[in-house]
């Protein structure tokens, strides 16, 4: 157990830092699967713009890599021109 009040504090954070990585992650999991089930062209046309945003506030904050992100949006926008 952490002796140290700094040490205290890291596990604090780091604690409340996990929470708040998984909630994101799966929030975006959870649209992006959304997103793939769609067969309604102009519904996925308003939903990749907000799907985008999140994968690169995810890949900003360091919750998921940048490549994954570019990855990820690269792939549902051609999962969207593919969609009539």
């Amino acid at each position: 157990m952490a002796h140290h009040q700094s040490a205290k504090k890291r596990i604090r954070q780091s604690e409340a830092r996990r929470l708040r990585n998984k909630y994101y992650g799966r929030t975006t999991r959870n649209a992006i699967r959304k997103f793939r089930s769609l067969t309604d062209k102009k519904e996925a046309e308003e939903m990749l713009p907000k799907i985008s945003s999140l994968l690169d506030r995810l890949a900003q904050k360091n919750v998921i890599h940048k490549n994954k992100a570019a990855n990820l949006k690269s792939s549902l926008s051609n999962h969207a021109n593919k969609l009539q």
